[in-house]
C-alpha cells in the first residue's frame, strides 16, 4: 500500500508520515532529506548549484540511505551520518535550486519509485501524489498557514540548536512556496485525488487519526 502525503515547507509533511508509518507498520521514505543530501553534497564540492552535469556526475554514484532511529529517522550519505547537516541554514535556503534541476528529480524519482515498489510505504514531499506515485491508494494535501509553519519549524530548529528568528523563517517560507509551486519541473499541487487537511489548528495526534482513517478504509475495500 502506498500513502502520499504533500504539502509546503513546515505544513508538518514529515512529522505525521512517521508516526503514520509507525502506526501502521510501513516503511517511511522522507524525499525532502534525499533533496537535502543532494544539496550537502553539492555545497561541499563547491559545485554550481545550477550546474546539473556537474550535479548529477557526483550524484550518480552517491548512496543515498535511511535507517530508524529513536527520535525519528538517520540520514546517510555514502555511509556518513548527515541527519543534522542536511537540516543547516545553507541547505535549507538551498534545497529548492537543486531540487528543480529535472534530471536531479529524474535521478530522485527512480529511486523514490524503487522503494516504494519494495515496501509498504508513507512517502512526504510535494510531487509525491502527482509525480512520484500517481497510484498511491491513500494522498493527503497539507497546509498550514506561514505563520504557524514558521513557528513549528522555529521549534524544530531549536532543538536542534538552530536559532533563527521566527519572522525569518516565514520569510524564508514564503520564499520556498514560490520557488517550488513555480518550479518547471514537477511543481507542487495538490493532485486531484487527494484529501486535502489544514493543520493550522489540528493536533499531531488528531492528523494522524485522520489519515490513518483514510487508509483503513482503502484497506477496507
Amino acid at each position: 500500500m502506498q500513502i502520499a502525503i504533500d504539502g509546503p515547507a513546515g505544513s508538518g509533511k514529515s512529522t505525521i508520515a512517521k508516526r503514520v508509518a509507525n502506526q501502521l507498520g510501513f516503511i517511511y521514505c522522507d524525499t525532502g532529506a534525499m533533496y537535502r543530501t543532494a544539496t550537502v553534497m553539492a555545497l561541499r564540492k563547491g559545485l554550481k548549484l545550477d550546474d546539473e552535469a556537474a550535479i548529477m556526475a557526483a550524484l550518480k554514484p552517491l548512496t543515498i540511505t535511511f535507517k530508524p532511529a529513536p527520535e525519528g529517522q538517520l540520514v546517510f550519505m555514502d555511509g556518513e551520518d548527515v541527519t543534522l547537516a542536511i537540516r543547516q541554514e545553507d541547505a535549507t535556503n538551498n534545497v529548492s535550486q537543486v531540487s528543480a534541476l529535472p534530471k536531479v528529480r529524474e535521478e530522485m524519482v527512480k529511486r523514490q519509485r524503487a522503494i516504494a515498489a519494495a515496501n509498504d510505504i508513507v512517502m512526504d514531499g510535494r510531487d509525491i501524489g502527482t509525480t512520484v506515485l500517481p497510484q498511491a491508494e491513500v494522498k493527503i494535501f497539507m497546509i498550514a498557514s506561514v505563520q504557524k509553519r514558521a513557528e513549528r519549524r522555529y521549534k524544530e530548529n531549536v532543538e536542534k540548536g538552530i536559532m533563527t528568528p521566527v519572522a525569518v523563517l516565514a520569510e524564508e517560507i514564503e520564499a520556498r512556496d514560490h520557488k517550488d509551486s513555480t518550479r518547471a519541473v514537477s511543481p507542487l499541487r495538490k493532485a486531484a485525488d487527494a484529501v486535502e487537511i489544514d493543520s493550522s489548528n489540528m493536533t499531531i495526534d488528531q492528523e494522524v487519526a485522520e489519515i490513518i482513517a483514510l487508509a483503513n478504509q482503502k484497506r477496507a475495500h
